[in-house]
């Protein structure tokens, strides 16, 4: 082996290390353009511990969606901190669910941060169901899935619905608005009848992706907006199609007409995965969503994907 001499020693050194350093810096350059996400609507389940009443078997979604498949269907995505929502147990499991979560939320060994768990708004026992929940930093708020036959059009309007939100609100508990996007006239109705209650409306207000007229989700939307205790969620609205039928150029005008109408401070992203995969990878989802408001500023684009959700929620 032919040795190098000191002069080339240290040449040689000084080549590999400038290589190195600009490989490095080339990553770090990368990672920092990579908006940190904060996903505010992640889902789970093990069908062997929970009963999901609506999943059916033999669809896509009758299986396992556990941790290590999030983190699978995220990975390099840079998901910085993630918000546990509801499954729609069945309401013999509702506290069994807030614990599981509230325990990986304590471990501390994935992303997930903070939960929105189940509850029945309309229910007497509603508020003794809430109080379990006090001085538990992880739950921040409940949700009732409210597009299902079992609750029609109006149903959030009924007196004791509301005196169950109004309980939320007396707690510092929020309340995730899941609805049709055709009932947004009654939500914000529910809106001004709670106005100490933080609402999230999810998933755009729920438009459909496959139909040629939103004209009454638009409208409902910019009304529901006007109210100033209320959030949206870029999310989940995708799920209304299916597997390539769609394009980003259908995602767009439902997109931005939400943005446009909550404004940069009342809008967070939301991966509704796995429900999500229905029509998209996690990874189409994001990089769809990215698409179409490249051309905002980069602190709309911050405010969206992480800090409007770490405000909001109060994630450490």
């Amino acid at each position: 082996m032919k040795h190098q001499n000191r002069r080339d020693f240290v040449k040689n050194s000084v080549i590999g290390s400038t290589l190195a350093l600009g490989l490095t810096s080339q990553a770090l350059a990368e990672k920092k353009t990579m908006l940190p996400i904060v996903d505010t609507h992640q889902h789970l389940w093990d069908l062997k511990q929970f009963k999901l009443p609506w999943v059916e078997v033999g669809t896509p979604l009758a299986r396992n969606f556990v941790l290590k498949d999030y983190a699978e269907a995220t990975e390099g995505l840079n998901i910085v901190k993630s918000v546990y929502m509801e499954v729609d147990v069945a309401p013999e499991q509702q506290l069994a669910e807030a614990q599981f979560v509230t325990d990986i939320c304590k471990g501390g060994k994935s992303t997930m941060v903070a939960a929105v768990v189940s509850g029945r708004p309309a229910s007497p026992e509603f508020g003794k169901y809430i109080d379990n929940f006090k001085g538990n930093k992880f739950i921040k708020g409940i949700r009732q899935v409210l597009h299902v036959p079992a609750t029609p059009p109006g149903f959030c309007n009924h007196p004791d619905f509301v005196r169950g939100i109004r309980m939320l609100g007396e707690r510092n508990l929020s309340y995730d608005l899941c609805v049709r996007g055709t009932d947004l006239d009654h939500i914000a109705k529910l809106i001004d009848s709670c106005p100490d209650t933080r609402f999230i409306l999810d998933h755009c207000g729920n438009p459909d992706l496959k139909s040629k007229d939103n004209s009454v989700w638009k409208k409902g939307l910019v009304e529901v907006a006007k109210r100033k205790n209320v959030v949206v969620k870029i999310s989940g609205f995708i799920a209304s199609s299916t597997k390539g039928a769609w394009k980003v150029d259908d995602l767009a005008p439902l997109i931005n007409h939400t943005m446009d109408s909550f404004g940069p401070d009342r809008v967070m992203f939301g991966g509704d995965w796995p429900v999500c995969t229905l029509a998209a990878t996690y990874k189409e989802w994001v990089e769809s969503l990215k698409q179409v408001v490249q051309s905002r500023s980069e602190e709309q684009q911050k405010k969206l994907f992480h800090d409007n959700a770490v405000r909001f929620y109060g994630l450490a």
